[in-house]
């Protein structure tokens, strides 16, 4: 039986705006607009909120990402009587290149114990923009957060460095000699003298002036500014990858990817330094939500309801309404076949439409649709010991050429332990992610990876392999793996071809949320030009200076 047979008709039938999808973009704008006063109805195929930002259990993350790794077809449906035509809706492929396997049956065994990001990896600035939002839409009362331990860097050798974020982690490093310390000292101390003198700090104009980087070099490529500052290239590889976390070669012109400038990299330093001891129960940069990214999304959902926006679970929408007349968007029609109007709607990127124009191909879809040639490689990874000794959550940056000198990507990878309850105790889940070209090109970054970190082989399936019993007979210091999948995610980006339809952006390869946010604040401005973003309460402003829970 059809379930979406069952639901009785939503009521009203008119709203201000649709939202079709619960991921923390279209979560965060149906929050925002009912904030803002807006009547919202809020839609998700899905039995469970996030969409493509949710946190799954084992199972049910490996079927979520093989059904949507393939395009299904919009259903037809004939036009109503009421002067609107029905345009087909459908879901894209997300993912491609899905391989799972399995080398123990010990994690599938604990399926329900697992909350796996099907974004990851992805981590909270303690100072980032998210933080404030998440403070000022006082959706924090619905979330807990814990701090993450540390961070490492990868030295080309097969070992992993503690990165010196602050002047006491560069005090107690040991790997780092004394130029170096003095080197890397200097240089924090130089841009703090910058952004100082930006913010108009002390000292007076001529000596602002003087503490300032000029305009030239804040023009200038990064990388090319940390030499002249002296730094190693040790240093610059830390500095560039584990702290601005650049994505792509800095040092290869040839590449032709994007190379970061010294006033960008500077502000990533910025936020970094701002974020380490914000919160006095999370000492470093960088926090982590309990129970998984996941969270988040829910967290706006459940804001949204509060100032009155409507929830529907397990209803997919089948088409459009487009007027005959106009060809303007008017509303959606469900799988229960009831007909609901807006005159905004927003789509996740997960969404299909066939185009509703005149002129466009029989077979068009995905109007909107504006491809790149960058993909995302993602993978995951469950062991059941660490991979530092007595750190349970951390962040480990591969730079390019770490691996091998084909490399041009850094790779992210952030390993997070049971007690941020995203899998059983005694297990680790490891996310790892890369911006690639294409499949294959992603399989050899993220299987390199693997291959340092972890002690069984990525390809090829051993259900019988008890070499997690093993390793401590064969000497091999790295955890042994359970299981393990690989996919890419499409990194495609969208133009909005109606005025009153908008697409969401898909998960970016950034560990952090900043470019993400300041995507979904735009769409909110295109929607509602002058609505602030989230009004302040007194309330938000009382818990602003208060700890996130831990």
């Amino acid at each position: 039986m059809d379930e979406t047979a069952s639901y009785p008709p939503i009521e009203p039938s008119n709203f201000d705006l649709i939202v079709v999808g619960t991921g923390l973009p279209e979560a965060i704008l149906a929050a925002a607009a009912s904030a803002a006063g807006k009547s919202v109805l809020h839609l998700d195929p899905n039995p469970s909120y996030g969409s493509h930002y949710a946190s799954l259990p084992l199972q049910e993350f490996t079927s979520y990402i093989e059904s949507q790794s393939s395009d299904s077809s919009p259903i037809s449906r004939p036009d109503t009587d009421s002067g609107y035509t029905r345009v087909g809706i459908a879901t894209r492929s997300m993912y491609s290149s899905v391989e799972i396997t399995s080398y123990s049956a010990e994690p599938l065994e604990q399926s329900r114990k697992f909350n796996i990001d099907l974004s990851g990896p992805r981590v909270l600035m303690c100072a980032d923009a998210m933080i404030d939002l998440i403070l000022k839409s006082e959706v924090n009362q619905y979330m807990e957060f814990k701090g993450i331990d540390g961070s490492f860097i990868s030295d080309g050798e097969g070992n992993l460095e503690n990165v010196p974020d602050s002047r006491s982690a560069i005090f107690k490093d040991r790997k780092l000699s004394f130029t170096e310390k003095n080197q890397l000292m200097r240089f924090f101390k130089l841009v703090q003298g910058h952004l100082e003198a930006a913010a108009g700090g002390g000292g007076g104009e001529q000596s602002s002036e003087s503490r300032s980087i000029s305009e030239q070099d804040l023009e200038s490529p990064f990388s090319e500014f940390l030499s002249k500052m002296g730094l190693s290239p040790k240093l610059k590889s830390i500095v560039l990858y584990a702290i601005a976390m650049a994505d792509y070669d800095q040092e290869n012109r040839d590449v032709g990817k994007s190379v970061l400038k010294t006033k960008d990299g500077i502000d990533r330093l910025a936020l970094y330094h701002s974020s380490v001891g914000r919160f006095p129960n999370a000492p470093g940069a960088m926090i982590y939500p309990i129970y998984g990214q996941g969270e988040l999304p829910q967290a706006f959902c459940r804001r949204a309801a509060v100032k009155g926006c409507i929830y529907v679970l397990r209803m997919p929408v089948n088409s459009l309404l487009m007027d005959k007349a106009s060809g303007s968007c008017k509303g959606v029609c469900l799988a229960s076949e009831q007909e609901l109007f807006s005159h905004k709607l927003i789509l996740a990127p997960s969404f299909a439409v066939q185009s509703p124009f005149p002129h466009s191909s029989p077979d068009t879809r995905d109007f909107g649709l504006r491809n790149t040639t960058e993909k995302l490689a993602r993978s995951i990874c469950i062991s059941k010991h660490s991979l530092k000794l007595d750190v349970a959550n951390c962040l480990i940056f591969f730079p390019p050429r770490s691996l091998f000198p084909e490399q041009v990507a850094a790779i992210h990878v952030l390993q997070l332990s049971s007690n941020v309850a995203v899998c059983p105790s005694g297990m680790f889940l490891t996310y790892l992610s890369a911006i690639c070209e294409d499949d294959d090109q992603g399989k050899k970054l993220l299987h390199a990876a693997i291959n340092v970190l972890f002690q069984a082989p990525v390809s090829g399936s051993s259900a019988n392999n008890n070499s997690a019993e093993n390793q401590s007979e064969t000497g091999d210091a790295r955890p042994a793996l359970l299981w393990s999948v690989f996919y890419t995610q499409e990194l495609a980006k969208f133009q909005d071809v109606l005025d009153n339809i908008i697409c969401t952006p898909m998960p970016d390869g950034s560990p952090y949320y900043h470019d993400l946010l300041g995507a979904t604040e735009k769409i909110f401005q295109e929607l509602y030009s002058g609505e602030e973003f989230f009004p302040k309460s007194t309330s938000s402003e009382e818990g602003a200076g208060q700890e996130l829970e831990d």
